[in-house]
């Protein structure tokens, strides 16, 4: 592309580096015997374009197409639709329906599948496209622009770093700072707890620096972080550009929101589902998000009709969809003030931000009565709605993790069919966008509509920035872009944007080209046990979305000539991306053996950790469930004055604590809120002292009940009995030893609750786990919904 071209679009003057980094440069000085006949010369590192912006992507988690007030929703979201006012607005842009894939072809410019992530980690197989490794072939965004000269900064969500690669052994080359970022601060998970995160900065654990009560919340944690960074940069350097990716956990759950915020929602839903589908879509007409002949698709069977349910069914299902909308409107709020900052910049009207709302369709995995605890829904324990009933008034709050019923979630995906994961349907990978610099994009009230995907984004950020994506990025040579850059479409209505595009997840999947699209729907997002293994079963639908917008009418029964062609379309474009093999599988995909971290022994049963062992994930912490084990802690104590944690993991759905409190040993498993505690009944003396737990599993299954006895240098000081364990994981929180980071397991005491005496050591022997192949399927099983969940 010519200067010329990129001028005309708005873009900086190209830099055309083609290597990251290149070669270091030849000595432009001259080296006499001494320095009196010398000529110094610096050696020059690399600058931006000339009039290259800043670049700011936001990427919001688990939106749906009809949730905003931008795009039609009854959510209002004043400053996004500011933005929007200043502004374009982009109808048809997608996303693959799910997010790590999601991020990973945003952040690379290839398909997910080349990026190696077709699927989430924890659903990983040794398949190149499923590994979920990015590969070095595929570099990042963020480190080409670093190599031309930008800053760059990632806040908030990860989930691009493989679930085994994320502990103190690393290897670090796929967190953030091995991707080409320069600063990372957030969360390496497909969720946190909002009010207790697990979070990271660089590659270092960190904790919040004040509590829930005392106003803690991720995303504005991580809003002021953001600001300050970036107005610190431009004191420092103000003519160099920088790329920004805020990537906040909302509004994936658990959704948590103080009752300040909820309370605004308060009856806002009462209309019920499918009233609130017929008023989004009337003002999606009127605001002309969607053609004025666009079909409303109708209600599926999997949602229930809202006439037919209870009383306590809507009280419950409006809480939690009012809770949700608080949580939207906080995030709103939030991301308003980094906007805000952002005008204030000296730069700031040459600054592109792209807002990406949702980075898949509205999420249906609450199920079909919604959740105050999703962790135990995911152990196949389901609440009474009576009971939720009655903890309604600890809603959105820190000892929750709620998620909305699967209704809600299709009602967001308004006017389209279907949710995220379903990759296969506009309901589950088409998301608004929104586009604003001052200095190049005049506003349009009618809303952009070429066709196009997240694969998109970097060709449009590189031509913005003057930037060629290089040949070779740290010697490895890269793959093509699959994207094409939209920068035209600022300017001109009329731009036309992709003619073809392949979708897949767990084997839904469609096919898109020249304005047909073809869709084949495989598995359900809240039933992954129900994988088939029948491809050749299922049927493909066709529409033509030049004449229908939501995918109304399926034309395959009048046009199968055009379906046949179409599936050919979607083989061919399988072939290229390395969508192959399919795979439907969920239970079987989750125990396949997957990486451990590296020097890690998969078989271990003994080991030993000393002060200081924080943040491991559970994956890579002993597996303590199903099966007995004792654990022996080295302290020296101080008698009565000493308090804190020994050995803690999990939170508040789930978890177990080994802590002192006033010098008395005490032992909690918290099993879904359910609480088993044994105590010692005295102090332990000052000195040397060897506390212990052994914990004695009944057997004859998976989470069945376990003897606890508490010891003191090998003196019984306390037992007790409980009915029922955890048998999958705790949920998203960490395992550590001198502290409780994070979720506090217990309310007995305020986290992290450090240990103020000293650990020597602590061991954890494992006695061998005895499950039947029914009882690690069921594990197995389990586990996978969980991660979905967190996903």
């Amino acid at each position: 592309m010519s200067d010329h071209t990129n001028q005309a679009r708005g873009a900086a003057s190209p830099s055309g580096r083609s290597a990251i980094p290149e070669p270091p440069p030849s000595f432009q000085g001259t080296i006499g015997k001494t320095y009196k006949e010398s000529t110094a010369a610096w050696p020059q590192v690399p600058t931006a374009a000339e009039g290259a912006p800043n670049i700011v992507v936001i990427l919001l988690d688990d939106v749906g197409f009809g949730q905003t007030s931008t795009f039609g929703g009854l959510i209002p979201t004043p400053h996004l639709d500011k933005l929007a006012s200043e502004g374009l607005r982009y109808n048809r842009f997608h996303t693959t329906a799910v997010c790590g894939p999601s991020r990973a072809a945003l952040l690379t410019g290839r398909n997910h599948h080349d990026a190696g992530n077709g699927y989430l980690m924890e659903w990983s197989t040794g398949f190149p496209s499923y590994t979920t490794m990015i590969p070095r072939t595929t570099a990042t965004v963020a480190e080409v622009l670093r190599g031309n000269g930008y800053s760059t900064w990632w806040y908030g969500k990860n989930h691009n770093t493989p679930d085994w690669e994320t502990s103190v052994a690393g290897p670090f080359d796929r967190w953030p700072t091995g991707m080409g970022f320069d600063y990372f601060y957030g969360f390496n998970a497909g969720e946190t707890h909002q009010f207790h995160p697990v979070l990271f900065e660089n590659t270092t654990p960190v904790e919040p620096d004040k509590s829930p009560e005392e106003g803690y919340h991720l995303v504005t944690d991580m809003t002021d972080r953001a600001i300050s960074r970036m107005r610190y940069a431009k004191s420092v350097a103000p003519d160099k550009p920088f790329f920004m990716y805020f990537a906040p956990g909302a509004m994936h759950a658990p959704h948590h929101v103080t009752k300040q915020w909820r309370d605004k929602f308060k009856g806002a839903f009462d209309m019920g589902w499918e009233k609130y589908r017929e008023i989004v879509f009337e003002n999606q007409k009127k605001m002309g998000i969607i053609p004025p002949d666009t079909e409303l698709t109708p209600r599926p069977d999997w949602v229930q009709e809202w006439d037919t349910l209870s009383d306590q069914q809507k009280q419950v299902y409006c809480a939690l969809f009012e809770n949700y909308a608080g949580y939207f409107a906080f995030t709103d709020h939030e991301v308003g003030r980094l906007l805000d900052a952002i005008k204030d910049l000296p730069d700031a009207d040459n600054t592109m931000i792209l807002y990406i709302v949702g980075d898949n369709g509205a999420s249906a995995e609450g199920g079909p009565d919604g959740t105050l605890d999703e962790i135990k829904n995911l152990g196949g324990i389901m609440t009474p709605l009576d009971e939720i009933i009655k903890d309604l008034d600890k809603l959105g709050g820190p000892e929750t993790e709620p998620h909305y019923p699967m209704g809600w979630a299709w009602a967001g995906n308004t006017p389209f069919q279907w949710v995220k994961a379903v990759a296969s349907h506009l309901g589950g990978s088409r998301n608004p966008m929104v586009a604003s610099w001052p200095a190049k994009i005049a506003h349009d009230e009618a809303p952009r509509d070429p066709f196009l995907h997240l694969v998109d984004i970097a060709p449009t950020i590189y031509e913005a920035a003057g930037v060629t994506m290089p040949d070779t990025v740290n010697g490895i040579e890269q793959l093509p872009l699959a994207g094409r850059s939209f920068l035209a479409s600022f300017a001109d209505p009329s731009f036309q944007g992709r003619s073809e595009q392949y979708f897949e997840i767990i084997s839904n999947r469609s096919i898109y080209e020249d304005g047909w699209k073809a869709n084949a729907q495989h598995t359900l997002p809240w039933r992954q046990d129900l994988a088939s293994g029948d491809w050749d079963s299922d049927r493909w639908e066709l529409y033509h979305l030049e004449e229908d917008f939501s995918e109304a009418r399926d034309l395959a029964d009048s046009m199968p000539d055009k379906l046949e062609q179409m599936k050919s379309a979607f083989d061919a474009a399988a072939e290229k991306y390395h969508v192959y093999p399919l795979d439907d599988r969920g239970v079987a995909r989750a125990i396949l053996p997957k990486p451990s971290a590296p020097g890690a022994d998969p078989k271990a049963t003994s080991f030993t950790f000393y002060a200081g062992a924080t943040r491991l994930p559970e994956t890579a912490a002993p597996s303590m469930k199903n099966r007995s084990w004792t654990l022996t802690a080295h302290i020296r104590a101080d008698g009565a004055a000493t308090n804190g944690v020994v050995m803690a993991i999990g939170g508040v759905a789930g978890g177990m604590s080994l802590y002192l409190k006033d010098g008395v040993p005490t032992f909690d498993y918290n099993y879904y809120g359910d609480h088993t505690t044994v105590r010692a009944a005295q102090p332990v003396a000052a000195g040397d002292a060897v506390v212990g737990i052994e914990f004695d599993y009944d057997g004859g299954g998976i989470g069945k009940g376990a003897g606890l006895t508490l010891t003191v240098d090998g003196v019984k000081v306390g037992e007790g009995h409980m009915a029922a364990t955890v048998f999958a994981r705790f949920g998203v929180d960490t395992f550590g030893i001198g502290e409780d980071t994070g979720q506090p397991v217990t309310s007995e005491y305020r986290t992290p609750f450090r240990f103020t005496g000293t650990i020597d050591k602590v061991d954890i022997e494992l006695a061998p786990l005895d499950l039947s192949p029914e009882d690690q399927h069921t594990v197995h099983h389990t586990e996978i919904k969980a991660a979905q969940r967190r996903e």
